[in-house]
């Protein structure tokens, strides 16, 4: 497997027009379920469904599931430098030192550690699938096997199924959400740049590229489609550089993090790629896409599907212009999948350690939901995707018909502002739960649909972009009240 999602051009659209496409699908007609829904493996027992069984740790992995970790583990063999073994907490540091990572030889762990984080409800911190299914509720699809997933409402905040949602994995290029949360805020798309040799030192062995060139000057915009479409490491590299440096935007990210709230999360290399001891949850990753989606730019990057990107400069000083199309299989189909109706993001990624992993948001109805997958364990090919797609089609039906489980909190910027009396979407004991789970700070860095247009349309209203770090709280953060 490669170490970060490969920059291949024969999937690349040439031609077209030197503007930005943006392929808009939140309005195509809603489909019915894509995949069909049949028992769990085990769900929480609920008392308006007691014939479930209550939940329980999965069983041991069978032999087909051992033989794939041999094969992973003979390919790290092979690519030692890029199957990175997660470090142990350094001393005086009370974050819990990184799980077992899958990929790295001798490592991997087939069940989920005790203790996880409690952040957002104490169903979300067991083992194995929470699910509380009411009356008419369609039971949880068979066919999806990531290690971790989350499905949760964007609009209120409410998980409605988990399954190890805050085991903490490596992240791979979903992590370039929190990069966006922490950097796109601070320059002007407008702004040019003109990209040095040190804007580029540092890229990780079969990095994913954009194809940004030092000596050439390239907008903030153009880079950000680059971090988006392509999820080049190189435009993260440049727009690091513009905030500072690597390291300084590594630090900036991990305070990021850690006002949101996203407590399992450790941030050592700004782009992803796979370092020690660099990981992330399915929860964490989830509270990333949903406070990016405030912010309409982060809105309009990660619902495009192809775009105009500037290449090398003509004899006549022009600059020449190739097409780039969305790496997200779910926004722009492609390998034998169909985009997804009403996707409109979030982001995608893979890498040695990580296997795959993606966030995605879709609407349907004035329903808005948010998924995350990672590292499906399925032989499938895409299955990251499939099962992505699996989950929303069960949280569009099973919309009103379920107990949550859980709450995605809002950042801790957001309860200290609030109103006395104002509901943030978090009680007080998930905010102890969080103190008692706040990791140590980062380690210091060591190397490093069809879109949705401009906006997401839900429900009648749409994801503001508040002034300033304070956001706007009410009982269905992060929506404006209608």
């Amino acid at each position: 497997m490669a170490p970060v999602s490969a920059f291949t051009l024969g999937h690349l659209r040439p031609g077209g027009s030197s503007r930005r496409v943006i392929r808009t699908m939140i309005g195509s007609p809603v489909a019915a379920c894509t995949f069909s829904n049949v028992s769990p493996v085990n769900v929480n027992q609920s008392a308006e469904h007691p014939l479930l069984p209550a939940s329980r740790p999965r069983t041991p992995k069978r032999a087909g599931r051992l033989a794939r970790s041999a094969a992973v583990a003979a390919a790290a063999a092979v690519l030692p430098a890029l199957a990175a073994v997660p470090a142990a907490a350094a001393p005086g540091d009370d974050k819990p030192a990184a799980s077992p990572t899958p990929g790295a030889p001798g490592q991997r762990s087939d069940a989920p550690p005790t203790g996880m984080s409690k952040v957002g409800g104490d169903l979300l911190g067991e083992a194995g699938t929470q699910v509380r299914l009411g009356a008419g509720a369609p039971v949880l699809p068979k066919e999806v096997t990531g290690r971790s997933w989350i499905v949760a409402d964007a609009e209120s905040g409410k998980v409605l199924a988990s399954h190890n949602a805050h085991w903490r994995l490596p992240p791979a290029s979903t992590l370039k959400m929190l990069f966006a949360d922490t950097v796109l805020p601070k320059f002007s798309r407008d702004e040019q740049h003109l990209v040095v040799a040190k804007d580029l030192a540092g890229l990780g062995a079969g990095s994913s590229l954009v194809g940004v060139k030092e000596n050439l000057s390239y907008s903030v915009h153009d880079l950000w489609l680059g971090v988006f479409l392509r999820s080049g490491n190189d435009a993260v590299h440049v727009l690091s550089s513009m905030n500072g440096g690597v390291a300084q935007t590594v630090q900036d990210m991990q305070a990021k993090a850690d006002d949101l709230q996203a407590l399992d999360t450790r941030v050592v290399s700004p782009d992803g790629y796979d370092m020690p001891g660099q990981v992330s949850s399915a929860y964490d990753l989830t509270l990333f896409a949903r406070a990016g989606l405030q912010n309409k730019d982060f809105r309009e990057y990660c619902a495009t599907a192809t775009a105009k990107f500037p290449g090398a400069e003509s004899k006549d000083k022009k600059r020449e212009m190739f097409e780039i199309q969305n790496t997200n299989r779910l926004l722009t189909g492609d390998f034998g999948l169909n985009p997804y109706k009403g996707i409109a993001g979030v982001k995608n990624g893979n890498t040695t350690n990580a296997g795959a992993t993606f966030t995605g948001v879709a609407e349907r109805n004035g329903k808005v939901l948010l998924v995350t997958v990672m590292n499906p364990e399925a032989r499938e090919s895409q299955a990251v995707y499939k099962e992505a797609a699996r989950l929303l089609d069960w949280g569009f039906a099973a919309g009103g018909k379920v107990t949550p489980v859980g709450d995605l909190v809002p950042p801790k910027s957001a309860t200290a502002t609030a109103k006395p009396g104002t509901s943030t979407g978090a009680s007080a004991g998930n905010a102890q739960a969080g103190a008692k789970n706040r990791p140590g700070q980062a380690a210091a860095a060591q190397g490093e649909s069809a879109g949705a247009g401009t906006a997401l349309g839900i429900a009648g209203g749409a994801l503001v972009l508040v002034a300033g770090a304070v956001f706007l709280i009410n009982r269905r953060w992060p929506l404006r009240r209608r």
